[in-house]
């Protein structure tokens, strides 16, 4: 099972932070971790940016997306970092400018974000490409998501559709893991979970369900600025949350029930009497 760092905005902007994050992930031996990349001028129209807000950047919505970015400099010390550390990166494209810029850098995976799932332009740029793609299903129905995945099957790219609920955090009763169980049979591919909740139990139900991979946001302090920060998991957080899935995966055994060699004593204990009765 793969295990995903989402550090999507959560570096806001400082390469040092994007850093910090990505030692946490490489220490643990995580599969990778993944940013956002958007054209702040494709995604949002300029009523939006010239709209009011106040940011460590500015006072405008253009400058606090902009102010998110990362560009060509801080992708390349990314690309650069994570080879140092051994560990594989990738990033959620909002825009085809996006993913043709992230082209350059030939990462292992690419991922469709859930408010990109209902662009079939998108979806078939993405297929397009061939890589092993995590198909994000937030926000969707059953039918958006049999037409995603008909458009990744026509292209003959590999995918994995990862259930998540688009609520930041997400309350428990709003998630409904049985959907993954739904999402395998009904399209019969793998699927994996996508966790916006508070805490690892929800996380730790879905590896008991058989997910493929696991992904999670993680940050520095979910006290910093920022929309994910909130539904994102600290670094002792994450820690916990990765050992205690990979010593759950360990206990999903094959599921072939027999007599253990390390149970043979305990058959001599406990069943020695048998013979008396």
């Amino acid at each position: 099972m793969k295990i995903l760092g989402e550090i999507g905005i959560n570096h806001n902007g400082d390469i040092k932070i994007a850093k910090k994050l990505i030692d946490i992930c490489a220490e643990l031996k995580i599969e990778a971790v993944k940013f956002q990349k958007r054209d702040i001028y494709k995604v949002y129209d300029k009523e939006m940016l010239s709209g009011s807000r106040k940011s460590p950047w500015g006072e405008t919505q253009e400058d606090q997306k902009k102010g998110l970015e990362f560009g060509q400099k801080e992708y390349e010390e990314i690309n650069n970092y994570c080879k140092s550390k051994n560990i594989k990166w990738f990033a959620s494209a909002w825009d085809i400018n996006s993913l043709k810029f992230l082209d350059q850098f030939d990462c292992e995976y690419n991922k469709i974000a859930s408010a990109m799932i209902t662009s079939n332009k998108f979806l078939e740029e993405v297929s397009k490409r061939q890589k092993y793609t995590f198909i994000s299903t937030g926000m969707s129905d059953m039918k958006i998501i049999e037409n995603a995945v008909n458009i990744f099957n026509k292209n003959n790219c590999k995918f994995e559709l990862m259930y998540c609920v688009s609520v930041y955090p997400c309350k428990p009763e709003l998630i409904d893991l049985n959907c993954i169980k739904t999402l395998r049979e009904n399209f019969n591919c793998d699927v994996g979970y996508s966790g916006h909740e508070n805490g690892i139990a929800i996380s730790l139900a879905a590896v008991g369900m058989g997910i493929t991979s696991l992904e999670r946001h993680i940050t520095l302090d979910r006290t910093m600025y920022g929309s994910d920060q909130a539904a994102s998991m600290e670094p002792n957080g994450f820690s916990l949350l990765v050992k205690s899935v990979m010593k759950a995966q360990k206990a999903l055994g094959t599921g072939e029930k027999k007599i253990l060699n390390e149970e043979n004593d305990i058959v001599k204990k406990l069943r020695s009497h048998l013979k008396n009765i």
